[in-house]
């Protein structure tokens, strides 16, 4: 029998793994902002990476406009039309304008 590839089901651990994890988290009553699983993923992903300089983002829109940001732009940025739209969005917050091409002439 084939079975369906749930692409947006959830991967999950086991409830009681799960539980564990988040114990220290609940009990610092901590849940965002640098909390202690942020620095702890942190520093082992700049160990892990051998980088000393690691910021974590809660998305990609928002590490884009950063990165976008952080260099120092003007002008035009050449894009492809055929993105998700905070791709777009990223540009224009930043005082961008995006230019859309693609590799085929029409």
């Amino acid at each position: 029998m084939n079975k369906p590839i749930q692409v947006t089901r959830s991967s999950m651990p086991k409830f009681e793994e799960y539980i564990e994890e988040i114990k220290d988290l609940w009990e610092s009553h901590w849940l965002t902002n640098m909390g202690i699983k942020h620095k702890q993923l942190e520093a082992e992903l700049s160990r892990y990476l051998n980088a000393p300089n690691i910021t974590l983002f809660t998305n990609g829109h928002l590490a884009l406009e950063c990165a976008i940001a952080a260099l120092n732009l003007t002008g035009e940025v050449i894009t492809t039309p055929f993105t998700f739209a905070s791709t777009t969005h990223a540009i224009v917050r930043n005082d961008l304008e995006p230019v859309f091409c693609d590799i085929n002439p029409d």
